[in-house]
């Protein structure tokens, strides 16, 4: 299984079998409730609202030391802050660092816990956001959608496979040229068409409810400046998950690593025994770790490394690494792994030629969901009253909960309904983002009973 060229190189031992653990599911609610019907959310507002977030490029820059890490941010924080006191929330706020919070306030008379809502508004630096133009496909066939004539670009059924359970929906793709930014747009316009909502169906009773709305998560930064005290709830859910039903409570414990490999520029014709290609020894590198434990290859709560840059010439080359696990020991395995990598290429080539700088980037928000299990039993109970069936797995990814859990807020995440993130294929139902609003109304109304 291991692609590894140095025999003396034992990759990751016993303690990195990738081996799966029985998945832990809250038993269903046996506890009858009357609900309040939902009247017909409006799908035009819907989709209005959603491609008046996608237009506006929100792009973070994981390069940059600021927060928000990107100006053009801004935009769409302060869209949203006007539009949060236009329709009537309280305690409206945007901090400077661009977090935007709200106060729905409770319309009973009697104590509840607090509820948030918590979704991102930059888009991936992964691939082009700038001048987004949705192409919107209705009552879809099930076949292939043409994203782009002119470049043949396709959205193929047969690929992307899960299309095909949105046959006889309104599909909302790219044109090609740009990601779609339901990463996490989808989210926010679920947030808010659900709040407004509740603000003018008053018979629907809740507690209070809190929405944030986040700068920089794509770069791992989005619940840094997270103000917990502030944003006053018991709980959370981050409306960022995938495809409709997802619900997620365990995700990737994450780090980066930046490897340096160092040569010798020497002029070519006169380089015999002078000359240290740093190219060639990044090659040794990447040709050494297990090349099946890529994204490419693994499912599931199998963990991988993934390359992700390649900047190099002779005098030097960085690679950019991303390492994932969901089992904290298997995580701190692989870490181990490339730092001993990194050694072991050094001693191969008799000199300091490669040195690895590890950051870890969050945790697996597992261990604090789990004591408080009831606020996943909610959100399946919401899910099942609105018609949606409960897709209960791990995140292959993090979100701003997994970091906000171990802030002190236990944040869980549910869908928002896209699939594809992060590029051209990206696309979203638009009757998946109506399902995802009901099922806010529903957490907030089941939560006051």
């Amino acid at each position: 299984m291991y692609d590894c060229q140095f025999p003396n190189f034992d990759p990751l031992k016993k303690e990195l079998i990738l081996t799966n653990f029985r998945k832990t599911t809250p038993e269903k609610s046996t506890k009858s409730r009357q609900l309040t019907p939902i009247n017909m959310i409006n799908k035009q507002e819907v989709l209005d609202r959603f491609i008046s977030y996608i237009s506006i490029d929100t792009q973070s820059n994981p390069e940059s030391e600021t927060t928000p890490s990107t100006e053009k941010q801004w935009i769409l924080a302060n869209k949203l802050t006007k539009e949060l006191e236009g329709m009537g929330m309280q305690d409206v706020s945007i901090d400077e660092n661009a977090y935007v919070m709200a106060t729905l306030p409770s319309n009973i008379n009697k104590d509840t816990p607090v509820i948030g809502f918590v979704s991102h508004f930059d888009t991936s630096p992964d691939f082009n956001g700038t001048n987004i133009k949705p192409q919107i496909i209705e009552n879809y066939d099930g076949g292939d959608i043409v994203l782009n004539t002119e470049k043949n670009i396709i959205l193929s059924s047969e690929y992307f496979d899960d299309l095909k359970q949105y046959k006889g929906q309104t599909i909302i793709t790219t044109d090609g040229n740009s990601l779609l930014g339901a990463d996490d747009k989808a989210g926010i316009t679920e947030i808010m068409t659900a709040m407004k909502y509740l603000l003018e169906h008053p018979e629907i009773k809740h507690g209070t409810l809190k929405v944030c709305f986040t700068p920089d998560e794509e770069i791992g930064r989005g619940a840094h400046k997270f103000d917990v005290s502030k944003f006053g709830a018991h709980w959370a859910y981050t409306m960022d998950g995938s495809q409709i039903g997802e619900l997620e409570y365990e995700n990737f414990n994450a780090a980066s690593a930046k490897v340096k490999v160092s040569g010798k520029s020497v002029h070519p014709g006169y380089a015999k025994d002078k000359m240290v290609n740093s190219m060639y020894i990044a090659q040794d590198f990447i040709n050494s770790l297990p090349r099946l434990e890529t994204p490419e290859h693994t499912e599931g709560r199998q963990g991988f490394f993934h390359l992700s840059n390649i900047n190099g010439d002779v005098e030097e080359t960085i690679l950019q690494y991303i390492i994932r696990d969901h089992d904290k020991k298997h995580f701190e395995a692989r870490k181990k792994m490339i730092q001993d990598l990194g050694v072991e290429i050094c001693k191969q080539y008799e000199s300091e030629c490669v040195t690895v700088e590890i950051k870890d980037q969050y945790r697996n928000m597992r261990e604090k969901i789990e004591p408080m299990m009831h606020i996943v039993e909610l959100a399946k109970e919401a899910m099942e009253a609105v018609k949606v069936k409960p897709i209960i797995k791990p995140i292959r990814g993090g979100t701003d909960g997994s970091q906000l859990s171990f802030m002190g807020l236990p944040c869980p995440n549910i869908f928002a309904g896209g699939h594809n993130f992060h590029g051209k294929y990206e696309y979203v139902p638009l009757e998946s983002m109506v399902k995802a609003t009901e099922v806010i109304i529903k957490i907030a109304e089941l939560n006051a009973r």
